[in-house]
């Protein structure tokens, strides 16, 4: 199990979740953030570090955005790791 980044960080991209993950677990596509499930060891300390409520422990994903477990899963690999903050695309 992992956390897991949702539809509400398309298009804003905040990273304060990013400096507070202990193993480095995040991964930055153009639009959104990603977590490598891998490495996760779902201390949940990212969660409410997230201004826009878009991260959810895998078994608590909403419904709606379920596909973003397995993308998360996918995308992580093929991005670039992050591990400081950065101004977010929604300043």
């Amino acid at each position: 199990m992992a956390m897991v980044v949702t539809e509400p960080c398309f298009g804003c991209k905040y990273t304060d979740c990013v400096v507070v993950c202990p193993c480095d677990c995040f991964h930055e596509g153009k639009s959104i953030l990603f977590i490598d499930p891998d490495p996760c060891i779902d201390c949940e300390a990212c969660i409410p570090e997230c201004p826009v409520a878009a991260i959810f422990h895998e078994d608590d994903v909403p419904e709606k955005w379920h596909d973003y477990i397995e993308l998360n899963r996918e995308m992580a690999p093929l991005c670039p790791q992050i591990t400081e903050k950065k101004t977010p695309l929604a300043s």
